[in-house]
């Protein structure tokens, strides 16, 4: 994929606030921190279009990102982060389900998980919800630059124990923002869903 222009286009949190140009939509989903923004500024070779923040929760909206001027990314609010109140976790689950379960523009869901760690509750939680939704799906394991080369058969292991990704729509890559690793990939994912 050619990227020749992106930009933020807007913020929302209900659905009279969405796009309404109709163009297809991308999102992104992943725990807090686990390097959304970083993916979204590598992909689009911008340095700071999506803000990257060391302090998790930062995301509160659905922020969509017009790409050559034809589709969107769209930056949902990572879940798992305890510093949020139950309430407001409360009113982002609401918001990210109608967003996911209403908006018919969706026509794939890409799904980050820290290839540090096991895919936690939440992580298994959301692919499993994107399985019910019957959406394409690509599991993207990122930050692979902080782990030894040695350890990505572990990664794509601890990947395969926790998520069945036997699914006909499911495909996964290991992704850094930093080395730029299987940046064509996710692009042409990502164009084969539009």
């Amino acid at each position: 994929m050619i990227i020749k222009n992106s930009e933020y286009a807007l913020s929302a949190v209900r659905e009279d606030q969405f796009p309404k140009d109709d163009f297809s939509e991308i999102a992104l989903a992943g725990r807090s921190n686990v390097g959304k923004s970083s993916l979204i500024n590598t992909l689009l070779k911008r340095k700071n279009l999506a803000r990257t923040s060391s302090q998790p929760g930062k995301t509160q909206t659905l922020n969509f990102y017009r790409v050559n001027d034809s589709f969107y990314l769209v930056d949902v609010p990572g879940y798992g982060y305890a510093k949020v109140s139950q309430k407001k976790r409360q009113e982002f689950g609401e918001m990210i389900q109608d967003y996911l379960e209403t908006r018919e523009n969706l026509k794939g869901l890409i799904i980050l998980i820290d290839s540090r760690h096991e895919p936690t509750k939440d992580d298994i939680a959301m692919y499993e919800y994107a399985q019910y939704l019957n959406l394409p799906i690509l599991v993207v394991a990122t930050k692979m630059d902080k782990i030894k080369k040695s350890q990505t058969n572990k990664v794509m292991n601890n990947l395969k124990k926790n998520l069945d990704l036997s699914y006909e729509n499911v495909d996964v890559l290991t992704f850094s923002s930093v080395s730029k690793l299987h940046v064509n990939e996710l692009g042409d994912w990502i164009e084969s869903h539009l």
